[in-house]
């Protein structure tokens, strides 16, 4: 094991990232006041040029906004050892909305770190769209945003917009394949009908294209192109989306939505009503069981090979360390899916992450 004043460096460093708690040692921390912090780090708008942007606020407001984002001091652009506004926009953005992605992304090569910023602030950028819509045709709409704009990425011309501009960078940094930016807009796209996934298999399908693909691009950034490390990415996307589905469904179910696959829940006999109702009987339990049992099986697939994949893209997998740490949860309490201790953040999640990556494995 790696020696406490180690830990305690690690930790301490890493307390001006993580925001909501302040570290004394590797295993005692207290929680803290969070400061005050804008939603945006500039009133960028999609389609809006930077000259009309710079007309429609005074150069103190926008000078005092960007002042008021934490400082993260590995925040630089390629070619400055100044802050990028734009990189200290996605870090937030992603901390806020992906906090476990935050971590993970902590974790990579200085190198690569901005461009994962990046690359999951797209994302989360994506993910949110459901969420925020009220009618299909909006959602569309701004799905047709990203595409225009991952397409004005490759033409390097991107919009003014601080999640496109440092995706553009990262772009150019890792020389990134489009085709999979555009299979997560596609399947997001898809998605945002409110429908079940008719099967296990679809899930995995809308898993694939979205978590998975998310893998690929990120193994890229680590100069990673080995198809032993793809197809562990394949089977930790797939199990990354099915725990998200598990994970998402107490939410989903006070908006009186249920997501989960229709077969295993006709094959135990349960309907979407039982679960809007938040019943806890055995059955509603075997239908988590056996979905939980899914993932489960696609992370001991990825690593049945891990000896196969190269040690350089083991840092994209520390993911698996959040998602076995919900399923350990998950069986602690009988897959009870709406157990009050499933929906709390881990507070040791930085300890674990940090002990996988100094054992360098996942």
């Amino acid at each position: 094991m790696p020696h406490c004043s180690e830990l305690e460096g690690f930790y301490n460093s890493a307390s001006s990232f993580l925001g909501g708690y302040r570290f004394k040692n590797p295993t005692a921390w207290f929680p803290r006041e969070r400061r005050n912090s804008p939603q945006t780090a500039a009133s960028w708008e999609p389609g809006e040029t930077e000259a009309k942007a710079a007309a429609r606020r005074t150069p103190f407001a926008g000078q005092e906004k960007a002042a008021r984002l934490p400082q993260y001091p590995w925040a630089e652009t390629a070619h400055s050892r100044l802050p990028s506004t734009e990189v200290q926009y996605c870090a937030e953005l992603v901390r806020k909305r992906d906090y476990e992605g935050f971590l993970c992304s902590l974790l990579l090569p200085a190198e690569s770190r901005t461009s994962a910023f990046a690359l999951r602030a797209f994302n989360v950028e994506l993910a949110q769209i459901k969420d925020s819509i009220t009618q299909k045709t909006t959602g569309l709409m701004r799905m047709q945003f990203w595409r225009e704009a991952v397409e004005d990425i490759y033409c390097d011309n991107p919009p003014h917009q601080p999640v496109a501009t440092e995706l553009w960078r990262a772009v150019k940094r890792h020389n990134l394949t489009k085709m999979w930016f555009m299979k997560i807009i596609d399947e997001r796209e898809k998605n945002l009908d409110d429908r079940a996934y008719r099967n296990i298999q679809e899930l995995e399908t809308y898993a694939e294209n979205t978590q998975s693909a998310l893998l690929y691009l990120t193994l890229e950034m680590l100069g990673v192109r080995d198809i032993h490390a793809d197809h562990a990415a394949s089977h930790i996307g797939k199990a990354q989306g099915i725990v998200t589905c598990l994970r998402a469904t107490p939410y989903h179910t006070t908006r009186q939505k249920v997501f989960l696959p229709m077969d295993i829940c006709m094959l135990h006999g349960v309907s979407q009503e039982d679960f809007i109702r938040g019943k806890q009987e055995k059955n509603v339990r075997d239908v988590i069981y056996d979905i939980a049992s899914q993932a489960h099986v696609h992370l001991e697939h990825a690593r049945s090979f891990s000896k196969k994949v190269p040690v350089k893209a083991y840092p994209a997998f520390f993911c698996t360390v959040a998602l076995d740490d919900y399923l350990c949860n998950m069986r602690k309490v009988d897959f009870n899916i709406f157990h009050p201790s499933l929906q709390k953040k881990s507070t040791l999640l930085p300890l674990h992450l940090y002990i996988r990556s100094w054992k360098k494995t996942y």
